[in-house]
């Protein structure tokens, strides 16, 4: 390597550790805000936490920050996507917007924390209730609303990015690094993908804008979040966004060929995992890849087990505990899937599965 291309190099990593600096920053600033606003995280009436894992080992929590951040410039150096564009002048508007929001929203947060069966959204649905399961009709993350206001769609990447201090896109990424590694010496325009549970399509977006011609489609069950995701995926014609259930996608057995699940399997009830699996299987081709990206679990980072104990009595995540002792390889394996890689990246573990080329049918 020349001594223009070192310096070229050099330049580049310093314009990515500033942009993620800053970008953290802002994000981080926006959850103490809210911390503030909010009396903290433990509110008077609520049953009392009590850690059976130990307190989590903070320093074990800063490197794998830092870890983070390290893997997403190696895969932005390996070309697996480009540099992320997070400090453009024309986004400060909606950004300001958007933490305005955010902030106002927390101010309820009290309110909803005290409401602890988590269900009130039942009320609310005004009509088709019936298509949607008991499990879905609740204030996850005490939302007002749960997933069927537009207001619920609009917070919600602030909300998680300002939970994850920033790091929320970066942990994604991890996850489109296994779509490029699939997707390598492949023609874009050939390969049918599909996101489930999609949400406001953010992530879908960002794997338009590096494969452009890619025929894809998100699912997703709320209605205010399709709409979302279809105004925000309208740019690329051939993208089909659909309402509708994971654990009974309205889709062709064997006609996609990447199957891609981010956030999804720790706000589902342990029944519908398998079912949801069954599907994802049906649907993949034979030889195609699932990408599963999803919480960490127990003892991925021991030292910070206490953390994610308290996770689910701190947020409204009420198959959250449940999953963090979820034996993810185990259930994939019975399903038919084999496992290929495994990656952490900071509080998402990223893992990719493959569904044979011959032999085994399916679920069991």
């Amino acid at each position: 390597m020349g001594l223009l291309d070192r310096a070229a190099k050099t330049a580049s990593r310093a314009r990515y550790a500033a942009g993620q600096g800053i970008r953290t920053a802002w994000y981080a600033a926006q959850m103490q805000a809210a911390r503030s606003q909010s009396g903290g995280f433990d509110r008077p009436g609520e049953p009392e936490f009590r850690p059976t894992r130990g307190r989590p080992d903070l320093s074990e929590l800063r490197k794998a920050y830092l870890r983070l951040f390290v893997q997403d410039r190696a895969n932005v150096e390996a070309g697996l996507y480009p540099p992320p564009q997070d400090l453009r002048a024309a986004d400060l508007p909606k950004a300001l917007k958007s933490a305005q929001a955010f902030l106002r929203d927390a101010s309820e947060v009290n309110r909803r924390r005290l409401a602890r069966d988590g269900t009130e959204i039942r009320a609310q649905v005004p009509e088709g209730t019936n298509r949607y399961p008991a499990y879905y009709l609740q204030n996850f993350h005490y939302q007002s609303g749960g997933w069927f206001t537009e207001e619920s769609a609009e917070l919600y990447d602030t909300q998680v990015e300002a939970l994850f201090s920033g790091t929320a896109d970066a942990m994604r990424r991890a996850a489109l690094a296994e779509i490029s590694r699939e997707l390598k010496g492949r023609d874009q325009r050939t390969q049918r993908l599909l996101d489930v549970a999609c949400g406001n399509g953010r992530f879908l977006e960002k794997v338009l804008e590096v494969y452009p011609k890619l025929r894809a489609a998100g699912l997703d069950l709320s209605p205010s979040y399709t709409d979302a995701a279809r105004a925000r995926l309208a740019p690329w014609r051939q993208v089909d966004v659909i309402q509708d259930a994971a654990e009974a996608m309205p889709m062709e057995p064997a006609s996609q060929d990447i199957v891609v699940s981010i956030f999804l399997f720790h706000e589902l009830p342990p029944k519908i995992r398998p079912k949801v699996l069954a599907e994802i299987f049906r649907v993949l081709k034979p030889g195609g890849l699932l990408v599963l990206a999803d919480s960490v679990q127990f003892g991925d980072y021991p030292e910070m087990d206490g953390l994610l104990e308290y996770f689910p009595h701190g947020f409204h995540e009420p198959y959250y505990k449940g999953y963090l002792g979820w034996n993810l390889v185990e259930t994939l394996e019975t399903h038919g899937f084999v496992q290929e890689r495994e990656t952490l990246a900071f509080l998402t573990k990223v893992t990719t599965w493959r569904r044979p080329p011959h032999g085994n049918p399916g679920a069991v």
